[in-house]
């Protein structure tokens, strides 16, 4: 039997997701029903990616097995309302509102299974990093599914809900930190007297590789690090003015504030 998908949300972060979810073969066109408020956006993704136009949220719920909850997190409260009792033991949900615990979110979905999923915007180009937590009646099939789902969009790594806050901190908004990286690393190329468009490609396919160095090699990056800074080279004198700066320190808290926020902003919704 074929497993029909629902999306309850069409915007960018389920563009992605379906996009991957096609592309790896997870799911056939035909299976995928997708609903949103903006009926021209459902309108797009059915012609652009040839899934299935539903009417309404009680629509997608009537027809999918597995339900991804994709729209805001502000309106998160009136989406739930208007489904309650709708739900039953045939669903798996698959929530990627930030700031949205569990508990709070299984007050609405009656018998239905429940993993919540921190995915980042890097899922639009197949190269995302998600955390991925179970409700309480959720199963390690109903995990392993959902994981197999958002890896096709990149990633995706098991943890329990409370490290879901240190995973927003990390992947969930590291993606801005990375591209102000990319950008004053441009503006140095620009400084030193390269064209704009030069030193910018140069700077993101720079942090392209040496991500993929990291993970393809599985070295520590402290020794990846080293193996570029030779002795009084021009490396090590970079890297003596980051620190001179804080750099690193200035990194992790960055971290750890997006993670305390976001701990914020789920005890608010328990």
């Amino acid at each position: 039997m074929t497993t029909r998908i629902g999306f309850i949300g069409g915007g960018a972060m389920a563009e992605a997701l379906l996009k991957g979810i096609l592309a790896q073969g997870l799911a056939e066109p035909g299976a995928v029903y997708v609903s949103d408020i903006n009926s021209d956006r459902v309108t797009y993704l059915a012609q652009t990616l040839g899934v299935k136009p539903a009417r309404d949220n009680q629509a997608v719920l009537a027809v999918g097995d597995i339900i991804f909850l994709a729209v805001k997190p502000q309106v998160a409260v009136e989406v739930l309302s208007a489904l309650r009792g709708s739900f039953s033991e045939r669903h798996l949900v698959v929530s990627i509102m930030a700031g949205v615990p569990v508990s709070y979110l299984e007050k609405y979905l009656g018998a239905a299974r429940l993993i919540r999923v921190m995915p980042n915007t890097p899922c639009l180009v197949q190269a995302g990093a998600a955390g991925i937590a179970a409700g309480s009646r959720a199963t390690a099939e109903d995990l392993e599914q959902v994981k197999n789902l958002l890896n096709a969009v990149g990633k995706a790594f098991v943890v329990p809900e409370s490290l879901l806050d240190a995973v927003t901190g990390l992947s969930g908004s590291a993606p801005a930190y990375v591209y102000m990286f990319i950008e004053a690393l441009a503006d140095g190329g620009v400084l030193a007297g390269l064209p704009r468009p030069v030193a910018q490609t140069l700077a993101a396919q720079t942090v392209l590789g040496a991500a993929r160095m990291v993970l393809e090699t599985g070295e520590h990056p402290g020794s990846l690090k080293d193996k570029v800074a030779s002795p009084a080279g021009t490396t090590i004198c970079g890297i003596a003015t980051l620190e001179e700066g804080g750099f690193r320190g200035l990194v992790i808290d960055a971290v750890m504030a997006g993670a305390e926020r976001s701990a914020e902003l789920g005890a608010a919704r328990k």
